[in-house]
């Protein structure tokens, strides 16, 4: 590939194999360190002898991308604070199963829950010892009591629970996605355990956070309704904690989300308004030089008020290069430009790259880069205003192209009519963006008249509108589509070895794509067969009971649940999309299944076991029965027990001493998630 020319994305997939390898096995840090430093050496020496040499040595690349590898490798090892001696978890070994004096600090406020605020805090100390690391923080709703706010440093005497792993299969999990983010545990304290040691400011997280405050009571004065001045918060401000979930449902099911994510459009809109702004700056002496100082400035100042979120952070990032290459007046490539400030943030911070925010950014700039062009070149329409319709049509598809896939994989569903709510918003979100800092900055002096925030709350509100009947459209969103990991990387490769084909046009890229689309039936043939296998399921359910038998790719459930709320359970929703399930039937609770030469035998609240005829393999418990366990161990003799959901939490703790004293394994979904019998 003619891109693999360049040096920055060669190195930068280094950097990313680095990374990779780095987060997924476990190595000895002073041994990569050594090696980084004998590779570094080893190209300084390269460099030395190549100054005297007609010809470089062939070695030379591998040794830059070796060392770029472990560069990586040290990047993420480095930023994991849990690898040095004073983070907490070192000192929590010792105290794990006790109460301990926590001070910490207010890193980021997040969306609220059903019954706690959450927050994500620095931990500063663990019984009056200093340490470092983070932590997500539960405290229970009180509406007597003000929500924390960024910096505020406190203290709390409790204990720091495990983060719960996923219990049922495909369900997302919520602990692997904090690891990324480096938060091992979890707090939880009522209000009245939480004292405060201080409110004041430290960080450019609590003054941007104070700035945000202020900004929110300005507009609060004015007729702003809450679901306005919720989108002014994700608009302008990259906080979408006050958005309802049916406006959020809405923008999503519309394919309009990102819309709602201070992102490369955004901040690539404000670069455009600033740069027209700030034009006449070049008319003076260094005027080049100090607009662009200027509107980096401006930039970062934007991504320290919206928060510094990963999206912020990402899409400035990327805009400060972008801004630096415009104002250079020298040729440069969008491919090098783009990758220099990816490999710039992966440096910084390396688990962006498990971000799903970062991934869908890069593939639809890259996306809209290699594939507009070509989609703009099917027609050329003469009216100017059809012409910007046109190419506003051409950028939203060549970048639905990019993400579709990544898209499908993570969220699995496919919003239809995402080209009519992009359409219908897109060529207004310079004027809106304008326009509402405008409206904010107004506010700050004073001197917001009431028709410029009644004519911007108008706006927002149509807006809204716009995107809830986009997204009633039912008939157009495509629900619960089945996209594993395998089905990306074949749509990526497919995608990519067309383009070539299309660009170049030989028969060495035919080829290519020939040979791909083989590999890739080749692999869809393998993981249809993997998922055709046959699986017996305890699921998980607090208060209910859902056994499933998969066959092939059917799925019976054995419930007594009501049939409807069973088909639109999350439980089960999660189970069909990643088992490739076709069909579902439901049926009624049944005393004794079979599979693959086990026999379960279920029971109930009745506590009833006859089996003069059968010895069962497994007892499932459900709904709390009054029996005396070590009685039917005796009698029954099985392999395995299992304790669902339904059963009350007394009784599986008592249950769980009883098996563990007759030695037989006792499942428990609470503690162990799902039981799952492939075969």
């Amino acid at each position: 590939m003619q891109l693999l020319n360049f040096t920055i994305i060669k190195l930068t997939i280094g950097l990313i194999i680095g990374i990779l390898l780095g987060y997924f096995f476990d190595a000895n840090l002073a041994y990569i360190i050594l090696l980084s430093v004998f590779f570094l050496l080893l190209l300084v020496f390269d460099l030395i002898i190549s100054k005297h040499a007609r010809k470089k040595h062939s070695w030379t690349a591998i040794v830059i991308y070796l060392a770029t590898i472990c560069i990586g490798y040290l990047s993420i090892a480095t930023h994991n604070e849990s690898n040095f001696k004073n983070h907490y978890t070192k000192l929590n070994q010792k105290h794990k199963d006790s109460s301990q004096l926590i001070g910490f600090r207010v890193r980021e406020v997040l969306k609220p829950g059903n019954f706690h605020n959450k927050y994500v805090i620095d931990v500063l100390s663990l019984n009056q010892i200093k340490t470092s690391g983070r932590s997500l923080l539960n405290v229970a709703k009180d509406s007597t009591k003000k929500p924390l706010k960024v910096d505020d440093v406190l203290i709390t005497k409790t204990q720091f629970k495990e983060l719960i792993p996923p219990l049922n299969p495909y369900q997302f999990n919520y602990k692997a996605y904090l690891k990324k983010q480096h938060i091992y545990h979890q707090l939880f304290v009522s209000n009245t355990s939480i004292h405060t040691i201080s409110n004041n400011k430290h960080t450019l997280f609590g003054f941007a956070g104070l700035l945000r405050e202020t900004i929110n009571n300005k507009l609060k004065a004015h007729s702003f309704k809450p679901e306005e001045l919720a989108i002014i918060n994700a608009l302008l401000l990259g906080q979408r904690q006050d958005i309802s979930k049916d406006i959020y449902d809405s923008y999503t099911q519309a394919g309009a989300i990102h819309i709602l994510a201070v992102s490369g459009l955004h901040v690539g809109i404000i670069l455009l308004l600033l740069n027209f702004l700030f034009k006449p700056i070049e008319y003076f002496k260094h005027g080049l030089f100090f607009k662009t100082t200027l509107l980096i400035i401006v930039l970062w100042g934007f991504a320290i008020i919206a928060g510094l979120s990963a999206s912020v952070v990402r899409a400035v990032s990327m805009f400060t290069v972008v801004a630096i290459a415009l104002n250079l007046k020298r040729p440069t490539n969008v491919y090098n430009t783009l990758t220099i400030s990816m490999f710039i943030l992966l440096l910084w911070k390396p688990t962006f790259l498990f971000d799903v925010g970062f991934q869908l950014s890069y593939l639809a700039v890259f996306a809209i880069v290699a594939i507009q062009p070509m989609l703009d070149k099917l027609w050329q329409p003469k009216p100017k205003l059809l012409k910007f319709f046109w190419n506003i049509f051409t950028v939203t598809l060549a970048a639905q192209f990019g993400v579709i896939p990544i898209s499908l994989y993570y969220f699995h569903q496919f919003p239809g009519l995402f080209f009519v709510s992009n359409l219908a918003i897109i060529p207004f979100l310079g004027l809106i963006l304008g326009l509402g800092i405008l409206v904010i900055g107004l506010s700050l002096l004073n001197f917001l008249p009431s028709f410029l925030a009644n004519t911007y709350g108008t706006v927002i509100s149509t807006m809204n509108k716009l995107v809830i009947w986009v997204a009633g459209q039912e008939s157009f969103l495509f629900k619960n589509i089945s996209f594993d990991f395998v089905h990306v990387l074949i749509s990526y490769a497919i995608i990519i070895t067309i383009l070539i084909y299309l660009k170049t046009r030989t028969f060495k890229s035919l080829v290519s794509l020939l040979i791909t689309i083989i590999i890739s039936l080749g692999a869809l043939i393998f993981d249809k067969k993997e998922k055709t296998k046959n699986s017996f399921i305890v699921f998980h359910k607090s208060r209910h009971s859902i056994i499933g038998h998969k066959t092939n790719r059917q799925l019976r459930i054995y419930s007594n649940t009501n049939d409807s709320i069973l088909q639109q359970d999350k439980t089960i929703i999660n189970y069909r999309v990643g088992a490739h399930i076709k069909t579902i039937d439901i049926d009624s609770v049944k005393n004794i299944h079979t599979f693959n030469s086990h026999t379960v035998l279920l029971i109930d609240s009745f506590g009833v076991y006859k089996t003069a005829r059968f010895k069962p393999s497994i007892i499932l418990l459900q709904h709390s029965p009054k029996i005396n366990l070590e009685r039917l161990i005796e009698r029954l003799q099985p392999e395995l027990i299992i304790s669902d959901g339904s059963n009350f939490k007394s009784y599986q703790e008592r249950w769980k001493a009883t098996c563990e004293a007759k030695k037989i394994p006792f499942h428990q979904t609470s503690k162990k998630g799902a039981f799952i019998y492939n075969y």
